[in-house]
């Protein structure tokens, strides 16, 4: 039988958060994060409610075709602006205050915002990478994401950024007149760049992975916010918390694949349902 699904509204006076109160107190539990935990920030979901039919580049187009990189670097490169500016939410904010009071032992996120460590979380397994980094697919070399912009506004001085920019999730834009962009290159060995970011085709990388599976295996409970658990890798710790018949509550406006197997289900906003949560759980 499928769980109870709240309304948005007043989610905290409700019976079903009354029971995920109940399922969490007393337990330490993993928190597992999607694309809807960011959207208070101003950050698109790529499948919520409302949101646009996307199809994202694949890691083997991303690789194969210099045009492809083009197009993937000069939205990128308009986007980053407001990518970085993003600010944490109360949602992040919720999430860092249950990990400090000892509540959660840290936070799985597949996000590449970094918003969970500006919010003061310290331990973050970032399944999906960073969106600060770009790494070279050749050689390994790493560099921070703001010394490529400045390449790129260097290289590329006709590309001016536009008043209004409709930013799509993970921080680009479309941009279709890409054919005099010049596609940054490795300073050490000329190779191809991309974000440090798990591309859609791509694998997670092993350790990293590992390492949120621990997370997840040596709680007591998980909470789900704000993804659809599309992704595999969600699904897959999803599946971890299962086999340890852990509890397992899903916080998530709309559906997500997830929702027949969870304890309890809030539909609803997790700014507001993270926040009610640290209210009742953080012991003064």
């Amino acid at each position: 039988m499928p769980p109870s699904i709240t309304e948005p509204a007043s989610v905290s006076t409700t019976a079903e958060f009354e029971s995920a109160v109940d399922l969490l107190s007393g337990r330490r539990v993993a928190v597992l994060t999607g694309a809807g935990v960011s959207t208070d920030s101003g950050i698109p979901d790529y499948r919520g409610e409302g949101a646009p039919v996307r199809h994202p580049m694949t890691f083997q187009q991303f690789r194969a075709d210099e045009n492809y990189r083009k197009r993937y670097w000069a939205g990128s490169h308009l986007g980053y602006r407001s990518f970085r500016i993003a600010a944490p939410n109360a949602g992040h904010r919720a999430l860092a205050a249950l990990e400090a009071a000892g509540v959660t032992n840290g936070v799985v996120t597949q996000n590449v915002d970094g918003l969970h460590l500006q919010a003061g979380s310290s331990r973050v397994v970032e399944l999906h990478g960073s969106g600060d980094r770009v790494v070279c697919l050749t050689c390994g070399q790493q560099f921070a994401r703001e010394q490529m912009a400045q390449l790129m506004a260097e290289n590329n001085p006709w590309l001016e950024e536009p008043d209004a920019i409709r930013l799509n999730p993970d921080g680009d834009v479309d941009v279709t007149d890409i054919d005099s962009f010049t596609v940054p290159s490795c300073t050490v060995c000329s190779g191809v760049l991309k974000p440090d970011v798990v591309f859609f085709g791509e694998f997670v990388p092993v350790e990293r992975f590992a390492e949120a599976r621990a997370m997840v295996a040596g709680a007591e409970a998980l909470v789900i916010a704000g993804s659809s658990l599309v992704v595999n890798s969600g699904i897959r710790l999803l599946e971890t918390a299962l086999r340890k018949k852990l509890p397992v509550v899903i916080i998530n406006r709309g559906v997500s694949k997830g929702d027949t197997r969870a304890s309890v289900k809030l539909n609803a906003g997790t700014s507001e349902t993270l926040t009610a949560l640290a209210e009742r759980l953080v012991v003064a």
